[in-house]
């Protein structure tokens, strides 16, 4: 008789630059989700995909939630992020060390709706200089909704990332697996390619460029030995063009050349990357600007 199979989707909540996609890229063992140090960087739910045994776990990351939404863009995000609690097997909410904040306490509000389990993940305690504050501040926090359990997790050093896995598992309902065993994302090569040239931006730009740049694959062509790929970056003002570009394009070539390494990993194949930026103002507040980049509020 075959072993019993269990599989359901886990979402990943929290506010904004809490480390959600550092998580899930560090479950996964493979950079699925982008990260900066820049809030806002997740726009889309990602689907990650993982396959232990007889366990699979389908992951999605959201966009940190927010209590602001003055455009579309924004709507959109707190959208992704609401309606991934929605039909979800496990929630995991993840905060940030000892801080328990307004928006931390907005996205807490926002997933007692839910009748999924929510297991609370205090990141980055790696970082924690008085670990004897730790454990008063779960119990102070043990108030705060019907948590399912509380676990201390570093997810850039992976410290007891395996106690949560285990810990969302045992949630797990009994059923077949949705997915392949080897499979560990749902997303395209071309959607992964056009988040891995829109990290490089938040990274590169740092506080100089705001979050309004996309960016949108306009060519992808694979060949035996060679990718050729060409990328559209959309900006709202001629002054993020000018800083986007840099001098002599100094740095759209540094963000070319360090998007260019990663997506040789991704594809494992040599890749011809080709980028080009484009003014669109207002992009981040135009409902078909957005829907033709993949964007959707109804999604």
């Amino acid at each position: 008789m075959a072993a019993p199979q269990y599989c359901g989707y886990v979402a990943i909540v929290g506010r904004p630059n809490v480390g959600k996609s550092t998580l899930l890229n560090k479950i996964l063992g493979q950079k699925i989700s982008i990260t900066s140090r820049k809030p806002q960087t997740t726009r889309h739910q990602v689907m990650g995909i993982d396959t232990h045994e007889q366990y699979q776990t389908v992951f999605v990351d959201t966009p940190g939630v927010q209590r602001k939404h003055d455009s579309a863009i924004h709507r959109y995000m707190n959208k992704a992020a609401t309606s991934a609690m929605l039909d979800v097997d496990v929630v995991v909410l993840v905060v940030d060390r000892l801080q328990w904040t307004e928006e931390d306490a907005f996205v807490a509000a926002s997933i007692k709706p839910t009748e999924a389990p929510v297991i609370l993940a205090i990141n980055k305690v790696d970082r924690l200089v008085e670990k004897a504050r730790l454990l008063p501040h779960i119990q102070s926090l043990a108030s705060e909704l019907s948590w399912a359990d509380i676990i201390p997790v570093s997810a850039k050093s992976g410290h007891n990332v395996d106690a949560l896995q285990g810990a969302i598992r045992k949630r797990l309902p009994e059923q077949a697996h949705f997915f392949p065993a080897e499979q560990i994302t749902d997303r395209s090569e071309r959607f992964l390619v056009a988040e891995i040239i829109r990290e490089k931006i938040m990274r590169a730009m740092g506080e100089e460029l705001p979050h309004k740049a996309a960016v949108e694959i306009e060519r992808f062509e694979s060949e035996a030995r060679l990718t050729t790929i060409s990328a559209l970056i959309w900006v709202e003002r001629d002054g993020q063009k000018k800083i986007l570009v840099g001098k002599s394009g100094a740095n759209l070539k540094a963000i070319g050349s360090e998007a260019r390494t990663d997506i040789e990993r991704l594809l494992d194949t040599k890749v011809m990357l080709k980028l080009w930026v484009k003014v669109k103002a207002s992009w981040s507040d135009d409902e078909r600007m957005l829907q033709s980049l993949g964007y959707s509020e109804t999604r």
